[in-house]
Parts: C-alpha cells; structure tokens; sequence
C-alpha cells in the first residue's frame, strides 16, 4: 500500500514517517486490496488534524482525526479509518447475500376472472 504522507504548516521528518507506516500496517493486512492512503497533518491554532482519503471497493472513504499532539491526531484518524473500511466491507458482504422476493398481493379482477361465475 502507498501512502501519500504530506504536511500543511508542519514539517513530515523521518520519526513521523515511521510512525505512520507503523500504525497503517495492520490497515495494510485487513484490506489488501486498499491501494494507496492520501494523508494530510495540519496544524492550526494549537491543534493538529488528519485527514485521511482513499478508494476503497468502488466507494470514497474519508475521516479526519484531530488531537493536540500529532501522534494523537494520527491515531484517532487511523482508528477512524479501520471503522469506515470495516463498515464498508460490511456493506459489500451483505450485497452478497439474497434478498427476499418480495410477493405481490393478487389483483381482484384476475382472482374474478378465474372464479367460475356462469352458472
């Protein structure tokens, strides 16, 4: 998986970077086919964000963490992140399963029309 790490009024070093591959390994396993994580750190008034965004089976998955040390902003959006792609797995497992057909109510005059009403 390829992660697209970029900084908005912070600086991305090398620590922040290991810190990041390290918390989306395990996203890496549980969704193997997750291709590529666009993350954005920022920091404004104090206060640091996460912004996380990618594709995943078809739909756009987004979350956004926020914390007063980074390290906690990129945990809460990760955490955020797991919960959004297990949700949507979820969803694509239950397209799988069959639907009930639903019966139609029979229509009155068919139900006339069948009746034997000439004698």
């Amino acid at each position: 998986m390829k992660i697209n790490l970029s900084g908005h009024h912070v600086d991305v070093t090398d620590a922040v970077k290991q810190h990041v591959q390290e918390k989306f390994a395990k996203v890496a396993t549980h969704f193997p086919s997750l291709i590529a994580l666009d993350i954005i750190i920022s920091k404004e008034h104090n206060q640091f964000y996460t912004e996380i965004s990618t594709n995943y089976e078809g739909a756009r998955v987004a979350v956004k963490g926020d914390g007063d040390v980074m390290y906690k902003a990129i945990s809460a959006a990760a955490k955020k992140l797991d919960a959004a792609l297990k949700h949507r797995k979820g969803q694509l497992k239950a397209d799988r399963h069959e639907k009930p057909v639903s019966t139609t109510p029979p229509i009155a005059h068919e139900i006339i029309q069948e009746m034997n009403l000439s004698q």
